[in-house]
């Protein structure tokens, strides 16, 4: 192995064990390691920021770009009022909604098809009794599973086609991954709407006594003279009342010492964590009580849940630096936190994808902040009539899905829907470009040279060769068996598109040493890439799942592992019967 090889392959080894710790951005990640590739000489210096203008990148920026005035349309928000009406089984609704939230993913980015699917979920689940534990991991898995279906429905596809182009000259159609994804995702679809109603089948208002409760939240509240709370020490919160302590306030200067010398008086404020449903019971009972909100007595007061999105300004911020809401006069009274750091007062707080907040103020200037903020609200902050815009986005986008399936190439395609919606008024691009998800297109774009030289320094070859040492690459279904077992292995602590840059260019190399068509190798890269069900944090999907839908991660492999298992033979046995 040479010296450019075994540095490529060090860095990328870095650069994925990074990723996966999230402790470091990922934009500021695939910088370095873009750089640093340069620096090792993997490529020169006019071919490090090539990525930014690769048709893969720009293809996915128009889409996110679509995904923005779409997600605004709110279309398909009267299929919750059919469905109602219906009055259908619980295991109909988990797996009709989680079908559309399928379809929609097939034509943009999963996130977007999740965002636009939620509301209408989380809507139907409290009109019809369905507990959102059922709902929420459906759903998100099922955005995943449509992904698999076409050209676009992941930038893992993209990649995929754009790596066969280069190496054959011509890449994948428009719905050529449909001949695997199809019948993958109905299958998933169907295995997780079963899975789901026998893996969580408690309501979400009596949850069971050795389930999981009901969504854990932070808060920080005053103690009122008349409180039960008065007197009792903070080591005897959590037997009593439910509660785990982090901070007790009195006068504004913290109460420090042992939990059991530590005693709540009146007047205090006290930081807690625990479930949403224990703090509604103390709220009721004047234990805990939050401060005079100066709107509560207004008509358009609301109450309001927000989850905190991957490209939202918000992530990373504290909670007192939210001037979005601090200016308009909405307090922040709750928060739920996927990974809670308490330090501290409730102010003190940072915020990281998936978080959700609680918010109190005037309806309008809630809707108003969460659009600049770029948050995604658990129920309507707008009135129904200003809620369901134009259909006209729909048939225009529809058109550019239409060329691009009749052979013009997506970024052109699609770049001439942008056009259309900003002179029809549906899209300010100026605007719009600053809500994008940047950190994702970053970190696309700065993978890219890194995965050319993967194949360019000889690096893929020199593991095809290795791992053709155990594996009989004569018949290929035992080659495309392997690289969709390490697609799906690398993805649940990986995003998958850097999975698709990293394992492309060795799918290639098997395929030429095997003398195979590359064709089945990439197809099994793209579906493996996309099967991300172990883990809350491989795709920003279920991230976001774990804390709206209040999961532990032992929820994503109790159900993740049998549908992952699936897929896997399913995509096996369809890419032997089409691809090979």
């Amino acid at each position: 192995m040479s010296f450019e090889q075994a540095s490529l392959l060090f860095l990328v080894l870095a650069m994925l064990i990074l990723f996966s710790l999230d402790r470091i951005r990922i934009e500021v990640v695939s910088i370095a390691g873009l750089l640093a590739g340069h620096a090792l000489g993997l490529y020169p210096a006019d071919q490090i920021f090539t990525g930014f203008a690769s048709p893969v990148v720009i293809t996915v920026v128009e889409i996110l770009l679509i995904v923005q005035v779409l997600a605004r349309a709110r279309f398909f928000d009267s299929l919750a009022a059919r469905f109602t009406t219906a009055k259908p089984s619980g295991l109909t609704v988990i797996t009709g909604i989680s079908s559309l939230a399928g379809f929609i993913s097939i034509f943009m980015n999963n996130i977007g098809a999740f965002a636009i699917t939620l509301p209408v979920a989380l809507r139907l689940g409290t009109t019809l009794s369905i507990p959102r534990r059922q709902l929420v991991m459906p759903v998100s898995f099922a955005a995943l599973l449509g992904g698999l279906v076409s050209l676009i429905g992941t930038p893992a596809n993209l990649l995929v086609s754009d790596a066969l182009a280069k190496a054959t000259g011509t890449g994948f159609r428009f719905f050529d991954f449909a001949y695997v994804g199809l019948p993958v995702a109905v299958t998933g679809i169907l295995l997780i709407g079963v899975l789901a109603q026998r893996l969580f089948p408690e309501p979400d208002e009596t949850p069971a006594a050795n389930a999981p409760a009901t969504r854990r939240i932070v808060v920080e509240r005053r103690i009122p003279d008349a409180s039960p709370l008065i007197g009792v020490r903070l080591s005897d919160c959590p037997a009593a009342f439910g509660l785990k302590p982090h901070a007790l306030i009195r006068a504004d200067n913290f109460v420090f010492g042992p939990l059991d010398q530590s005693v709540i008086e009146p007047g205090d404020m006290l930081l807690a964590e625990g479930a949403d449903a224990v703090f509604a019971g103390l709220a009721a009972t004047q234990a805990l009580v939050a401060d005079d909100h100066p709107h509560g007595l207004q008509p358009d007061f609301t109450r309001v849940e927000i989850v905190v999105m991957p490209e939202s300004t918000l992530v990373g911020s504290r909670l007192r630096s939210l001037e979005v809401f601090h200016r308009r006069g909405i307090a922040v009274t709750a928060l739920s936190m996927r990974t809670p750091r308490i330090e501290g007062r409730f102010l003190d707080l940072q915020l990281s994808i998936g978080d959700i907040l609680t918010l109190e103020g005037p309806r309008a200037a809630i809707a108003e902040a969460l659009e600049e903020c770029e948050c995604l609200p658990l129920a309507s902050t707008a009135p129904v009539e200003t809620a369901l815009l134009s259909w006209r986005p729909f048939a225009i986008f529809a058109c550019g899905v239409a060329a691009s399936a009749a052979g013009l190439r997506p970024d052109i395609a699609f770049a001439g829907v942008i056009l259309a919606l900003a002179l029809l008024d549906h899209l300010n691009i100026r605007q719009a470009m600053g809500d994008l998800n940047w950190p994702i297109i970053i970190m696309l774009a700065a993978m890219i040279p890194i995965g050319q030289a993967v194949a360019s320094t000889g690096a893929a070859e020199t593991i095809a060769n290795w791992l053709s040492i155990v594996v009989p690459v004569a018949y290929p279904l035992s080659g495309i068996a392997l690289i969709l077992f390490l697609a799906m292995a690398l993805t649940p602590f990986v995003n998958n598109a850097t999975v698709a840059i990293v394992l492309s260019p060795i799918a290639l190399e098997f395929a030429k040493t095997g003398r195979h068509a590359p064709d089945a190798y990439l197809i099994a890269v793209a579906a493996g890439a996309s099967l991300d069900f172990l883990t809350p944090f491989g795709h920003h999907n279920n991230t976001l799942a774990m804390g709206i839908g209040g999961y532990r991660f032992g929820d994503f492999l109790r159900a993740g592992w049998p549908l992952a298992v699936t897929c896997y033979g399913l995509t096996l046995l369809l890419v032997a019967l089409f691809w090979l």
